[in-house]
């Protein structure tokens, strides 16, 4: 048996339960629209959140240790290589230590976002829910912490595996985003372009 699957079921009836009391049919009726998976994508965040202490943001991201060695330069040009390789367009940086730096004068740990966008598939994504409008750009963060480089973006699998189905062709399109961030993260982190 699988113990972790029975600890989360357990761990999820209380609210499945509050849920299901305080919105009654209406849940019935909205867990019928949501893509299949979406209670297996929802136990996992579940679990990532358990697992950070409450902290939201470990449970709507993704990580990456980046490999020892690699170095900024080649994380951005791996970055780069990607987002041409998919059709990606870049669409600007935020150099937060850099800007730091500047305005206190003293050396600060690395700190930059990198925004990329498929703008077509963004136009949809908001046409099929203008909500989305607020994770526009996709980005992928370098953070410099004690134990090195780390990268961090949003899960991606809570848009394309855990809300409401997507219409063709937004699905497809909605995957590709997903695996340029997925391979962006694998690949960056090791410095492979």
């Amino acid at each position: 048996m699988n113990v972790k699957f029975f600890t989360r079921i357990l761990r999820g009836l209380p609210l499945l339960a509050l849920v299901v009391l305080t919105t009654g049919c209406g849940t019935i009726s909205t867990m019928g629209k949501l893509e299949d998976g979406a209670a297996g994508e929802a136990g996992r965040m579940w679990d990532r959140w358990i697992e950070g202490n409450g902290d939201i943001a470990v449970a709507t991201t993704w990580e990456r240790k980046v490999k020892d060695g690699v170095t900024i330069n080649d994380i951005e040009q791996a970055l780069t290589q990607i987002a041409a390789e998919r059709n990606m367009k870049g669409v600007g940086d935020l150099p937060l230590s850099k800007e730091l730096e500047a305005r206190t004068g003293k050396p600060q740990k690395f700190l930059k976002v990198y925004s990329f966008c498929t703008p077509a598939t963004a136009r949809m994504m908001v046409d099929f829910s203008p909500h989305m409008a607020a994770y526009l750009p996709c980005r992928i963060t370098v953070v410099e912490k004690e134990d090195g480089l780390w990268m961090y973006t949003l899960n991606m699998d809570m848009m394309v595996k855990m809300g409401r189905k997507l219409p063709s062709p937004l699905k497809e399109e909605a995957w590709k985003v997903r695996e340029t961030i997925w391979d962006m993260m694998e690949r960056g982190s090791k410095g492979e372009f």
